[in-house]
């Protein structure tokens, strides 16, 4: 097995005030030709949060649970952080890594599955941040997609859970889980896949990101009350042009067919996210959660696995994968995603805009 002499824990980034606002959303969406007007509307919703993403202290808050897992499992790694959108940058920290001596390096991504954005874009922002460092940089493989690893699905059970708890008393019994996911564009999803060896890729209209997130709402659901909640998976956070598919539901669509179809609750579980960081916080604690009280509608949000013990421990699990060969963890039909991912995993041309 090859010996590590770190570990990276590579995340999204996001500002820390308001003067980091509009830098950081140029930054994320550097090249696509996001036009100025939906920037500064996105940007009000960090405003609206005093300038500042929870995700930079989530992310501390994880590295430091992940050292105390480490140490608890006997594993001996230094820890690093790195962001592709904002400070710490990916590229600084690979750049201390080389000032430091390292030469092989363990990347754990905020992001549990298979998909362009998810997968791909950090294996390219990897390749991009060592060729920048040069001839001295480290070599650094990515941890695989988690999507179905106990140390994920456990934690949102149990945060699920605690959310129908919260529910009126006369509704909990009939509430919908409504599993929530970021929108990507169907050509992006349709280009998804690191099917491991022998497995069959999902046929679905969404690839395997979509199959994933289907699999791990399905495990979710299976563990909270008696494993009979029905449940829905939906999309939020799109950002792409009118004309241009993307996977649906929307949240607060879905929110209002419930609503009309007499369903007495929502909670609201977001499985495609890592920790409740800021479109987890506008999408769902503000805008779906002011759609369900406008409509009457008992809704509870349960938080993702953050920083639980669980699921630092997860990361300790999946690093002993890579190092000592144990061996892989997962539940359900999919099987564990493979390590390393293919070479041809996720790739995606985003289309050209109309001039």
């Amino acid at each position: 097995m090859p010996a590590y002499d770190a570990f990276l824990l590579l995340s999204f980034g996001g500002p820390e005030g308001p003067g980091d606002v509009m830098p950081f959303l140029e930054n994320v969406t550097r090249g696509r030709g996001v036009p100025r007007q939906r920037l500064e509307a996105v940007a009000e919703h960090y405003y609206a949060a005093g300038g500042v993403s929870p995700i930079n202290a989530q992310c501390r808050a994880l590295l430091a649970a992940i050292g105390d897992a480490f140490a608890a499992d006997g594993i001996d790694l230094p820890l690093y952080w790195g962001n592709r959108n904002w400070h710490p940058l990916l590229q600084d920290t690979v750049r201390q890594l080389a000032d430091d001596g390292a030469r092989r390096v363990l990347a754990f991504v905020t992001s549990a599955y298979s998909s362009y954005s998810a997968c791909r874009q950090y294996l390219d922002d990897i390749d991009a941040a060592v060729a920048a460092v040069g001839p001295r940089a480290p070599r650094i493989d990515k941890i695989r997609p988690y999507f179905n690893h106990p140390g994920f699905i456990e934690p949102f059970a149990a945060s699920a859970e605690a959310a129908l708890r919260t529910l009126p008393a006369d509704a909990q019994h009939g509430a919908r889980l409504v599993f929530t996911a970021h929108s990507v564009p169907t050509g992006m999803a349709a280009a998804s896949g690191s099917a491991a060896a022998g497995t069959a890729r999902p046929a679905t209209a969404g690839g395997r990101y979509a199959a994933e997130l289907a699999e791990a709402a399905r495990l979710i659901s299976e563990r909270t009350r008696d494993g009979s909640a029905s449940r829905d998976l939906v999309y939020q956070s799109r950002s792409g042009p009118p004309g241009q598919p993307w996977l649906e539901p929307d949240v607060c669509d879905h929110v209002r067919t419930l609503a009309k179809g007499g369903v007495p609750a929502v909670v609201a579980v977001p499985v495609g996210f890592v920790s409740d960081h800021m479109e987890v916080v506008h999408d769902l604690d503000v805008e779906a959660a002011e759609t369900a009280a406008s409509l009457g509608l008992p809704f509870a949000r349960a938080a993702a696995p953050g920083s639980s013990p669980r699921f630092a421990r997860m990361v300790a699990e999946l690093v002993k994968e890579r190092t000592t060969g144990a061996q892989p963890l997962s539940l359900g039909d999919l099987g564990p995603a493979p390590a390393p991912c293919p070479a041809d995993c996720c790739r995606y041309v985003r289309p050209s805009r109309p001039a």
